[in-house]
């Protein structure tokens, strides 16, 4: 999830002791620097006034283009959320985001979540605690949606167990890399359900949307990527298109939980916490096969999740100054979609893990591809992450006071 533009921060830490891509690191620091140095000349002079303007999407209603990324904070403990993360949520819909996507919050599985302070999304405790925090959102005139997760095979970073052996499409977390069990045909059943029940729950607590979480190397995510869904029945396959079977099953559930007109997210990345440099689809014909499906089976809005928001999905077509995954996206599937990814700061999230800070850049890059339609909606992290008064600055102009970010917020609820 529960990242992220955002993305799943805390899960991602652990693969920085495996990463040998030297050269690779070497060339995204030096693409990001050229970023940085682009961006920060015109911090001054660029009119934000694109992400101001209202959005509405079924009985979605936004008055700005602001999202708050899902961010895992593992900060509710036995799972329930308590004050802090109400207070937590609150300050940012007093700030004026435009759509808050909660952190990652699990669903009803033995082995939905890899830490015991992952807030859970079911649970009469568990649902008291959500239903304070979205009244507290809907007092302070904010709209919010829960990110509903199941992690997968992803190991806890804190060494803490579910006590039940972790749900996988076929016992891999990584090709060749052997963890959890293969689901059965009654584990995808019940999982699919519990999706459904999930949402159902987020509709009658009042939240405005729900999230699946479909990205970065989790459960769904793992049955979507071929290095680990080798399964032989309908839920496996050669193509992308079949090995989506799992995620448009739970998206028709969730459909026909929550009706026609309740808006539906779907989380999406081609990278994995498992390999940075996994894409599913290589090209938009087979992005067309993965995404359009999803679409027609409920999901209203792709959330398309990449490293640095700015970067060309497909250069070799269109140029480097081409579309973005979230720009592909829209343009296959006609969903509205969202874009994430280094918003506002120098490096990306993964640096963070390394103790690196990252400092305010310009939103320039940003504004020119939303002024040209490109997606829809952008999720911002880090930077509303540790200062809940970002849309507030960038909305007066005020960028003397922006924050840059510091590893440290991290750990708090700020």
């Amino acid at each position: 999830m529960p990242l992220v533009e955002f993305v799943q921060l805390h899960q991602l830490g652990q693969l920085l002791q495996r990463w040998k891509f030297v050269g690779w690191r070497i060339e995204r620091t030096l693409v990001a620097s050229a970023y940085e140095r682009r961006s920060a000349s015109s911090m001054q002079a660029v009119s934000t006034d694109v992400l101001f303007q209202p959005f509405q999407l079924k009985s979605l209603e936004l008055p700005n283009r602001i999202v708050m990324a899902p961010m895992t904070r593992m900060a509710a403990p036995d799972g329930i959320p308590g004050e802090a993360n109400v207070a937590y949520y609150r300050r940012r819909a007093e700030d004026g985001v435009g759509l808050i996507l909660s952190e990652g919050t699990v669903i009803d599985r033995p082995a939905s979540r890899n830490d015991s302070s992952i807030p859970l999304f079911h649970g009469d405790a568990a649902l008291r605690g959500w239903s304070r925090v979205i009244e507290a959102v809907h007092a302070a005139r904010g709209r919010m949606g829960p990110q509903l997760w199941h992690i997968g095979s992803a190991s806890s970073p804190r060494g803490w167990s579910p006590g039940a052996p972790l749900e996988t499409p076929s016992g891999l977390n990584a090709p060749n890399e052997p963890r959890g069990v293969a689901m059965s045909d009654e584990d995808i059943a019940d999982t699919i359900s519990a999706f459904a029940r999930a949402a159902a729950d987020a509709r009658r607590l009042g939240f405005d949307v729900a999230e699946l979480h479909g990205a970065h190397g989790y459960l769904i995510d793992q049955f979507f990527w071929d290095g680990t869904n080798r399964r032989e029945d309908r839920y496996g396959g050669a193509t992308l298109r079949e090995r989506s079977r799992f995620a448009a099953e739970v998206l028709a559930a969730v459909r026909e939980a929550v009706g026609p007109d309740f808006p539906l997210l779907l989380r999406i990345s081609q990278w994995k916490q498992q390999d940075f440099k996994a894409r599913l689809a290589t090209t938009p014909e087979a992005m067309a096969d993965w995404l359009v499906p999803l679409v027609e089976a409920g999901a209203d809005v792709l959330h398309c999740s990449q490293r640095r928001f700015w970067e060309p999905e497909f250069p070799e077509v269109d140029g480097e100054d081409g579309l973005n995954f979230a720009g592909w996206a829209k343009k296959l599937t006609g969903a509205a979609t969202i874009s994430v990814g280094s918003v506002g700061l120098s490096g990306d999230f993964i640096g963070a893990f390394g103790g690196k800070p990252s400092s305010v850049v310009g939103l320039d890059a940003l504004v020119r591809r939303m002024e040209r339609g490109e997606f829809d909606l952008i999720a911002v992290g880090r930077a509303i992450l540790s200062d809940p008064r970002w849309v507030t600055k960038v909305r007066s102009g005020d960028r003397a006071s922006l924050k840059d970010f510091n590893p440290a917020a991290l750990a708090e609820l700020i």
